[in-house]
């Protein structure tokens, strides 16, 4: 087994960035899920009550994150934002610390969506923990919905194209790393594995959402609701959600690289 995908979304919902190689941190890879949009209240906002997010591009330079959608300049972020006052912002039942960006960023965002809304950065020293029913008490996250990492293998994605009448890509499910060479849906029963010289722990199913509707080209929503009917048919757990990967919680940080070899312990 061997990995063939690396990818970070800095700003939550926007595209992906595709890499070769990362380190993996504690709360997941380096500049993953480091940025979120909030509404006037702290309420964290994604693209799905705002799809047009799922088409915003980011750059990682050296000192900058570079934001780009079509219609729009280009917004500069510095990667290490000179404000330094917390505030408290909510993702999903958490509440966590977060910082103010600018408010060029808030105007630009403000601008695109249509809505009132502002980014906020999790700087370094900001800890959110994992849920405990999952993780351990020093487990943390960054602005993810729950965990880390998310993992998806190629065969599971095959055989999920295999039952839709259009294909779609893996970037429809967002994950972070994505692995091949084992049976589809392997990775449901991956509880402990290392990728390179990084152990994992595969803690939870992944449920999905109306989020993998979104086509990743248009950020248009499939009006079928597909591929997320189709996975209900066959992916749905007794008690309710439909599931396509595993969430991971790493045990220890060090750099993987496309073609690091897979191995079950």
């Amino acid at each position: 087994m061997q990995l063939t995908e690396i990818n970070i979304y800095p700003i939550k919902s926007t595209r992906r960035i595709a890499l070769t190689e990362s380190e993996v941190q504690p709360r997941g890879l380096t500049w993953d899920s480091r940025w979120m949009l909030v509404d006037e209240q702290g309420n964290f906002i994604t693209a799905r009550q705002h799809p047009k997010l799922a088409v915003i591009d980011t750059c990682i330079s050296s000192n900058a994150l570079q934001v780009s959608v079509s219609g729009m300049e280009e917004l500069h972020i510095d990667l290490q934002p000179a404000n330094t006052h917390k505030q408290v912002v909510t993702v999903w039942k958490d509440t966590v610390d977060a910082v103010a960006v600018s408010d060029a960023a808030d105007n630009w965002f403000t601008g695109y969506l249509g809505v009132t809304c502002h980014l906020v950065h999790m700087a370094d020293d900001i800890v959110r923990t994992v849920n405990q029913d999952y993780g351990q008490p020093t487990d943390e996250v960054s602005f993810a919905d729950g965990f880390p990492l998310l993992l998806i293998s190629e065969a599971s994605l095959v055989d999920l194209n295999h039952r839709l009448d259009r294909p779609v890509s893996m970037r429809h499910f967002r994950p972070n790393v994505v692995v091949t060479g084992c049976e589809a849906y392997a990775e449901d029963n991956w509880r402990n594995f290392r990728i390179g010289s990084v152990e994992f722990e595969g803690v939870k199913a992944c449920s999905r959402c109306v989020f993998t509707t979104i086509n990743p080209d248009t950020g248009v929503k499939d009006p079928g609701k597909e591929p997320l009917r189709t996975l209900s048919t066959y992916r749905r757990r007794e008690g309710g959600g439909v599931f396509f990967g595993q969430n991971l919680i790493p045990r220890n940080q060090g750099l993987i690289r496309i073609g690091d070899a897979v191995e079950l312990l």
